[in-house]
């Protein structure tokens, strides 16, 4: 059974989900500053992940289900991953720089946790404001040992976030050496968010779902504009498997906001809110989009995320979806 990240955060935490058993020369990174056009600063040292013209990379949610050491975080079995699958540049799911905790640590998105969920929660709050940038730095170090790159820290406040803690997002975010945040929120946390992407000098990329009757959710072209409206920090993380979901044009809308999009997700999803399928399989247009990267060569990166129940281990099945990208880019 396959779950969305925002699930995944509780689940994962509160035991009902198991993990289960189951890249080498210069990287430039394009990085959106001043809330602008993307820059092409050479940021690391890293293997080159561009295929074809188009930066391809990870959102490290793909690998959730690896296991990771006791009490530890999942930063090792990633970096191992992303190997095995011969990709080098990644969007970082914040839960992976975490350790593990109890359950309801991580909120639900749009609400306060329940009150014997408080310790957990409180519990992660302390770890995220008094951990010392240093852990955050030493992650860094070990992408740069692999010849990788953090091009996107996913860190996803919802209304259970203090300010502290969104504030901190930027400090961690800045030590990972990401250029950007991307997080899956909503319109109202993303208000509290404002300043202190204005602060920090530092875009955040909103992720959409397919919730499209949810006026707070970020689903629609309408809900991306009216982030956009509040910061010239604010963008998009186009998910289009989600997009699709909710009976919206990827293509069309990628080529009227190419310059506001930072990084995509890929997956496949049928329309009418359908599920998530094998590559192929569903309606969203991969194939499509990969090509008019392409031939636009717009700096947009394009992320695998890998959501469907494939029947391999997730580094098989994230190597399935890199060899359609390739061939897709071929």
């Amino acid at each position: 059974m396959m779950y969305t990240r925002r699930e995944f955060g509780i689940l994962t935490l509160a035991g009902l989900v198991r993990p289960t058993t189951s890249a080498k020369a210069t990287v430039v990174r394009r990085s959106f500053s001043e809330g602008g056009s993307p820059d092409t600063t050479t940021m690391a040292a890293a293997a080159d992940a561009t295929v074809n013209g188009v930066r391809v990379g990870v959102q490290t949610y793909s690998f959730r289900d690896l296991p990771r050491p006791p009490g530890g975080d999942g930063i090792d079995p990633v970096i191992k991953a992303m190997t095995a699958c011969g990709l080098t540049e990644c969007e970082l799911f914040s839960p992976q720089a975490e350790p593990q905790f109890n359950a309801g640590a991580r909120g639900a998105r749009g609400s306060r946790p329940p009150a014997e969920t408080q310790q957990a929660r409180e519990d992660l709050r302390k770890w995220r404001v008094e951990t010392p940038l240093d852990h955050f730095g030493a992650i860094k170090k070990k992408f740069d040992a692999a010849g990788m790159t953090v091009y996107a820290y996913n860190y996803s406040p919802n209304a259970s976030f203090t300010d502290a803690e969104i504030d901190r997002g930027f400090e961690m975010a800045k030590a990972l050496g990401a250029g950007i945040i991307t997080a899956s929120t909503t319109l109202d946390v993303a208000k509290r968010i404002q300043p202190f992407a204005e602060k920090h000098r530092m875009v955040v990329a909103m992720h959409g779902h397919s919730k499209v009757d949810d006026p707070n959710e970020f689903a629609t072209p309408d809900s991306f504009a009216a982030a956009m409206k509040m910061s010239k920090y604010f963008k998009v993380n186009l998910d289009i498997g989600h997009f699709t979901a909710g009976n919206f044009d990827a293509i069309s809308y990628i080529r009227e906001h190419h310059a506001d999009i930072t990084n995509l997700h890929l997956k496949d999803r049928k329309k009418n809110q359908g599920d998530n399928t094998r590559w192929g399989e569903g309606d969203t247009p991969i194939r499509e989009v990969l090509q008019l990267l392409k031939k636009e060569r717009w700096p947009i990166r394009a992320y695998i995320e890998y959501e469907y129940g494939g029947p391999g281990t997730p580094i098989e099945e994230v190597t399935k979806c890199l060899d359609y990208v390739k061939k897709a880019l071929a």
